[in-house]
């Protein structure tokens, strides 16, 4: 198991401590990712720091279920490509079907 470390981060002119198993300059960077992120969003309109923080994450749930829709996308086309590579490459040193059924008998 990894070893944690306390990272203290500022979100939204909030201090956090927080113990994370991960390197704590990632840890640091999520959370500038996220302050800006709300910090944006507070200066569009009068908007308090609890509006602020769940559109944000409506924000970044948007952009999570993106990429986990592009993942998808790309995982079925790899899927694809990989049954057309083992076609063409049964087909070219002779292992397809009618081989394999051939050497059964």
């Amino acid at each position: 198991m990894p070893d944690t470390e306390p990272v203290r981060v500022t979100i939204f002119n909030q201090s956090y401590s927080l113990v994370a198993s991960e390197e704590p300059g990632r840890i640091e960077q999520l959370a500038q990712r996220v302050d800006d992120l709300m910090s944006s969003i507070a200066r569009a309109g009068n908007i308090d720091a609890t509006r602020a923080a769940v559109l944000a994450c409506l924000h970044l749930a948007d952009q999570l279920d993106g990429v986990e829709h592009q993942f998808t996308e790309l995982r079925q086309v790899v899927d694809h490509k990989a049954r057309e590579f083992t076609e063409l490459l049964e087909k070219a040193i002779g292992t397809d079907g009618a081989a394999s059924a051939s050497a059964d008998h």
